[in-house]
């Protein structure tokens, strides 16, 4: 078990605004969560960390944004119709419902008996109506995954920007699935966010590739401040892999209720082009549901050295935002003994993931100078682009340090009765992790910081 646990993270979540429970006021909406003020800047801050590393730092994968709506003949050939299913429990005695594959010793978690109905398939998609008028044939599903749409998008995406393989698409957005025990926080939930990659390849390549990306994720989520020891990586035996997946490897974390999966690496071969494509007889393709007679693509490219179409296959590196959220926290959270003897709460997040970059705090918030140096100093900072600044107003200096430790501001900056009297006009900095103080002259504070944040 990791050392920090899920009742600290909660609260802070809670209290500092990070996370709250979804309709909370009625009692909350199981498996569904809201981000509050903080924690829809360190979401961002993340996603924008893996967009970066994909889109903008690469030169052979493109972006997308596609809908939550999805045709049902989409993930009818994609097999998640047939498939995508766990098995349901119900306790005769006190009426709980539980995957079966959660049942220990044949007993209901919940109360102990060992009274239950047999296993049935419980499909995870949710339906929702396409129209005005609800009769069975007019629905559709939210996805309840983000790659499907990158592999109905394939052609278009091939023809607007004439990629050849090795190539990926790159997607980050919600999805959707009917968990029936949603839990652990935000690891589990039944609306989350996904950052999804699916990257196409040779047939032949793909298991030299495979190995390449779950090198490439490992060291790219150490880079959000997750350390290698609480890193595992575990491959899914045969017997228990997706009915996509020809191997599978799962880099997972040691979050604060046990080791469990934070990112999937799955090599996909051609299943889902190939069930999209229409001349599947023709392209050879190695894994199909059925022949499709549905759809007009073919989703192939033309290979010039064999002079023939083939079909990709995919490798596909798959996280979730929310764990990844969870797992930075979980890493970042620290308490500390100051030689004072008191204690202090401290997320010790990376600089590029803290949901406020600076705090500017006025030492007195009823001096009129000082204000007004604090809010200029402000409007400074935020043309350097490192980020959110926050002008901490609270009025008592030591009460907003801790609380800007709390929330994981790398920096404080203090605009004091120094700063508007001498010259050259200085302020204080003080630092997050170190609690090391120095006194900086305004005029520097933009190159500072930004050496500071974007080396």
């Amino acid at each position: 078990m990791s050392a920090t646990s899920m009742d600290q993270l909660v609260s802070l979540c809670k209290r500092r605004g990070f996370i709250f429970q979804s309709a909370d006021i009625y009692g909350g909406l199981q498996g569904v969560y809201d981000y509050g003020p903080l924690g829809v800047e360190l979401k961002n801050n993340l996603k924008a960390a893996w967009w970066r590393s994909m889109v903008f730092e690469r030169d052979d994968i493109e972006g997308l944004d596609a809908s939550i709506l999805t045709h049902r003949k989409v993930l009818q050939y994609s097999g998640h119709e047939a498939t995508f299913t766990d098995p349901l429990c119900d306790c005769r005695k006190c009426k709980a419902r539980m995957r079966a594959d959660h049942i220990k010793d044949g007993k209901c978690p919940n109360c102990g008996s060992t009274d239950l109905t047999d296993p049935r398939p419980f499909n995870l998609m949710f339906k929702t109506t396409v129209g005005p008028i609800e009769d069975g044939s007019n629905f559709a599903y939210l996805r309840p995954e983000t790659a499907q749409a990158i592999f109905v998008q394939f052609k278009n995406i091939i023809d607007s920007t004439s990629r050849k393989i090795p190539f990926g698409i790159a997607q980050i957005g919600k999805s959707f699935r009917n968990e029936i025990t949603p839990r652990n926080f935000v690891f589990r939930l039944r609306e989350f966010e996904q950052m999804e990659l699916e990257f196409f390849v040779k047939p032949g390549t793909d298991e030299q590739w495979h190995e390449k990306w779950k090198e490439i994720r490992v060291k790219w989520w150490e880079k959000q401040g997750l350390k290698p020891e609480n890193i595992h990586i575990h491959k899914i035996p045969k017997e228990d892999l997706a009915h996509y997946s020809k191997a599978t490897y799962d880099i997972e974390f040691q979050f604060p209720h046990g080791i469990e999966e934070l990112e999937g690496i799955a090599n996909r071969t051609d299943y889902d082009l190939g069930n999209h494509s229409r001349s599947q007889n023709e392209l050879n393709i190695t894994a199909r549901v059925h022949e499709n007679k549905d759809s007009e693509a073919k989703l192939a490219v033309y290979d010039e050295q064999e002079k023939k179409w083939i079909v990709p296959f995919v490798i596909e590196p798959s996280a979730g935002v929310d764990r990844g959220v969870l797992a930075v926290l979980t890493e970042a959270y620290t308490e500390e003994t100051l030689p004072s003897g008191d204690r202090r709460i401290v997320l010790k997040l990376k600089k590029h993931l803290a949901p406020v970059k600076v705090a500017v705090i006025p030492l007195k918030r009823n001096n009129v100078k000082i204000m007004e140096k604090a809010h200029e100093i402000k409007e400074i900072l935020l043309k350097t682009g490192i980020g959110r600044i926050m002008l901490e107003d609270s009025g008592n200096i030591g009460k907003a340090y801790r609380r800007h430790d709390e929330i994981g501001t790398p920096i404080c900056i203090t605009v004091d009765f120094e700063t508007i009297e001498k010259e050259p006009s200085t302020v204080t900095i003080r630092d997050r992790d170190t609690m090391a103080q120095e006194r900086i002259a305004i005029k520097d504070l933009p190159l500072y910081l930004k050496n500071l944040f974007i080396s």
